[in-house]
């Protein structure tokens, strides 16, 4: 029972629930207490200890049913008979059962005597697969699947193409093989218990198939999610579809609050401020209530400030769309961003995310100020609006490709907000090797720069985003 406890906490992971080591020795220790007899006590137990949020809640609910689920294949016979002979039969309910009764007598009478002149079938019929088949030994065959499930690691299952493979694995692992080799002796011979045998290894083959396909709905949804959210953060910005574009707007949200819980604020411990009052009682229990040490708490008020400047231009918008998705996705942490936009001018587009959706005012932004590029007239109307505003607390982040159409690059303005910043990153969604050719700045951009990287999709995005926060806690 504790290897599929781990195994269940594995489905969790890969459904988005974070569950550390630590909580899953308690998820372990809450076994022990509890049992396994009562369920819906342990589902309660372990949702107490393994789920943090409502959301989490549910999603816990819904792995815990199917994971856990008690159901049990049905093996009977009479499921496989002929649908013409269930139409004639739809009057006759009150005899059901001793027909099925009467069916699995005269089947199994088939296969003895088909088994006087084969000594195969007859070796088949005192297998305990065989004898759980006929008396259709629910418990048995269901204990027996899930036996060679695990065997042949059915939990590592990531892809829809994967099913019949697995299926002929756990058949195998079963000793389906047997009833085939049974089927063709028959099939040679003519032996009127092949219909019988066919019938119990079609009812095999499929209860394991069904079997298989609840596994991969539960084992490879969240797998398949994470090798999709893979893909997309190792894909280029420019060249993700539309059709993707609200999985990418997802995965930036799961990104933000994984750094957000990375980088949140920490209360420390300071010599003024709130009396943090249980700490100081609790500490003064050994002195007999005697409060000789005094503890506080206090927030450090931190307010970087965060500069984003945004080519919009049409070769760099999708790039400029997603930082902005990714900054303001971050508030709680960097409550201070202010928003700057250009192609041939630039203009503060702050107040469109504070009057509507991000994706909203990201569209109004590049509708305003798309257009060609003039990096050197961008740079002035920049440093009108906003160079008084820089102090050595405020990061700028640039995002563009410094393509200026052989304009004047402005090379000055750039060193100025670099003497002033605390520090000036740029972002250039083009390889390194395309720096600099053509009509790029880039080379010379970067010598005005305290950090510069080829940036082109989430993932890159992401780890420059961590280093951000690192430096502005």
């Amino acid at each position: 029972m504790q290897s599929n406890l781990v195994d269940f906490i594995q489905v969790l992971r890969s459904h988005d629930i974070r569950v550390s080591p630590a909580e899953t020795l308690d998820a372990v220790g809450v076994t022990t207490t509890l049992g396994y007899s009562d369920r819906n006590l342990l589902r309660d137990g372990l949702a107490m200890t393994l789920a943090k949020t409502p959301a989490e809640e549910v999603i816990f609910l819904d792995c815990f049913d199917r994971f856990f689920q008690q159901d049990l294949a049905d093996f009977s016979s009479a499921e496989m008979s002929d649908p013409q002979d269930e139409n004639n039969d739809t009057d006759a309910t009150d005899d059901t059962a001793a027909q099925t009764e009467d069916l699995s007598t005269n089947q199994l009478s088939a296969l003895e005597l088909a088994a006087q002149n084969n000594p195969s079938l007859e070796s088949l019929l005192q297998t305990p697969l065989m004898e759980n088949l006929l008396n259709n030994n629910r418990n048995e065959l269901t204990l027996a699947i899930k036996a060679a499930a695990q065997q042949v690691d059915l939990q590592q299952i990531q892809m829809f193409t994967q099913k019949g493979q697995f299926t002929r694995r756990i058949l195998d692992a079963m000793g389906e093989e047997q009833i085939r080799n049974a089927v063709i002796e028959l099939e040679k011979s003519e032996s009127p218990g092949l219909a019988v045998l066919q019938r119990y290894r079609d009812i095999l083959r499929q209860q394991v198939r069904d079997y298989v396909e609840r596994e991969y709905l539960l084992h490879a949804e969240g797998k398949t999610q994470q090798f999709m959210d893979d893909i997309l953060s190792k894909t280029r910005l420019n060249n993700i579809e539309h059709i993707y574009l609200h999985k990418v707007h997802e995965l930036i949200r799961k990104m933000a609050k994984k750094l957000a819980s990375r980088h949140s604020h920490k209360r420390r411990r300071l010599k003024r401020g709130q009396l943090n009052m249980a700490k100081t009682l609790r500490k003064g229990i050994p002195n007999d209530g005697v409060m000789f040490n005094t503890f506080w708490r206090q927030v450090k008020k931190e307010k970087p400030q965060i500069l984003a400047v945004c080519d919009v231009s049409g070769s760099v918008a999708a790039y400029s769309k997603f930082l902005l998705l990714f900054l303001y996705s971050l508030q709680d942490i960097l409550p201070k961003v202010r928003s700057f936009a250009f192609s041939s001018h630039l203009g503060e587009v702050s107040a469109y995310f504070d009057d509507y959706p991000v994706e909203k005012a990201i569209e109004l932004v590049n509708w305003k100020y798309g257009g060609a590029t003039d990096y050197g007239n961008s740079l002035m109307d920049f440093s009108k609006l906003a160079l008084d505003d820089i102090n050595s607390n405020t990061t700028v982040i640039i995002l563009g490709d410094a393509r200026n159409n052989n304009g004047d690059p402005k090379l000055d303005i750039l060193k100025s907000i670099f003497q002033r910043a605390r520090q000036v990153i740029w972002l250039n969604p083009e390889s390194r090797r395309a720096w600099g050719s053509g009509d790029s700045e880039m080379l010379r951009y970067q010598s005005a720069c305290h950090f510069s990287a080829e940036c082109n999709n989430l993932k890159q995005l992401e780890r420059i985003v961590d280093q951000l926060l690192k430096s502005t806690r």
